[in-house]
């Protein structure tokens, strides 16, 4: 086990050989210093191990590239968050929550125009995909595991296959067999269609591998007292999973509230609030930040920044509020 003082001597061999490193390589930046930093820390702590221990050399430097792979992991999150924050905070202030843009332009005054459509719009976009994708996600999880007919092989395979359809082919599908052929317009409701395409395959995954979890003697149990296959699922299975199943909804949702391809192909983008999603274009987080970044000033940049600092915080939320629901899942077994 290696002591604190051990560890500061090898960081700053490590960190004297990168810098030695980055001046006779031609490394340029701070990642040419990182990875000239990683490749030297491994080969002083494989040195140091050499002569302290060959039996924990192995163990040393399998450490220091996992501890190093951990960080190349972590910093960019870190620096991705740091940015956002640090260019979107100016953007922030009570009306940025509450005005849309329908009588501002992005590149007026930080406290002029706000958000409040794009928001409003997410909502009711992603609350109708959501209501579209969840009971189909949970109902073909249901039909895998628990009734595991014929066709199970086929509905898993197209599950799996559809988790990597690109976005934007989605948002191609629903454009040419909505917008084109139905509704003759861009509308919210295409928007919502496109997105639980996306959102369908990681509901049904997850609902699938929390299904999975439930022990068969609960199901034996229940239809030891005379319950049907479909009293069991409905009464017994799917109580015991709520958690599971409400953390694969959110999941969900995560997955595509940033989405912003097959929106601007079905919704497009509105300046006002709206709330009517067959009628009209409608806003959402990502079109606007989309329109933001196209205006290309230096306020609707931080406009775009400001929204996507939002945007950020909203899918952390989740993922937080999906956690805490697997915890209890976990909890429960």
């Amino acid at each position: 086990m290696q002591t604190l003082r051990q560890r500061v001597v090898v960081f700053a061999i490590a960190a004297a050989i990168a810098s030695i490193l980055y001046a006779v390589t031609g490394l340029d930046g701070l990642l040419g210093w990182y990875v000239a930093f990683a490749l030297s820390t491994v080969v002083a702590v494989a040195v140091q191990s050499f002569f302290t221990g060959r039996k924990s050399l192995s163990d040393r430097i399998a450490s220091a590239v996992i501890t190093i792979g951990f960080a190349t992991v972590v910093i960019p999150w870190i620096s991705l968050v740091f940015t956002v924050i640090n260019r979107g905070w100016k953007a922030i202030y009570w009306g940025f929550f509450t005005h849309d843009m329908l009588v501002n332009s992005m590149d007026e005054p930080l406290n002029m125009g706000g958000i409040s459509h794009a928001i409003v719009g997410t909502c009711v976009i992603v609350g109708v995909a959501t209501l579209i994708a969840a009971p189909l996600g949970i109902i073909a999880a249901i039909y895998i595991v628990e009734i595991n007919g014929r066709a199970a092989r086929f509905v898993r395979f197209l599950t799996q296959a559809m988790s990597g359809v690109p976005s934007i082919v989605a948002g191609l599908f629903i454009y040419s067999t909505i917008v084109i052929a139905v509704t003759h317009k861009n509308n919210g409701i295409a928007g919502a269609l496109s997105l639980a395409i996306l959102m369908l395959p990681t509901v049904a995954r997850t609902s699938e591998e929390v299904l999975k979890v439930v022990p068969r003697e609960v199901r034996d149990s229940s239809y030891a007292l005379g319950a049907t296959q479909l009293r069991t699922t409905m009464r017994v299975v799917l109580p015991t999973v709520r958690s599971g199943l409400i953390t694969a909804t959110i999941l969900g949702i995560a997955r595509v509230a940033g989405e912003t391809a097959p929106l601007l192909l079905t919704s497009q983008y509105a300046l006002r609030l709206t709330t009517n999603m067959f009628d009209s274009t409608m806003a959402s987080m990502p079109t606007y930040i989309f329109g933001a970044l196209r205006t290309g000033t230096e306020l609707s940049l931080a406009r775009a920044w400001g929204a996507a600092m939002v945007l950020i915080a909203l899918i952390v939320i989740l993922s937080i509020i999906a956690r805490l629901f697997g915890g209890r899942t976990k909890g429960r077994k």
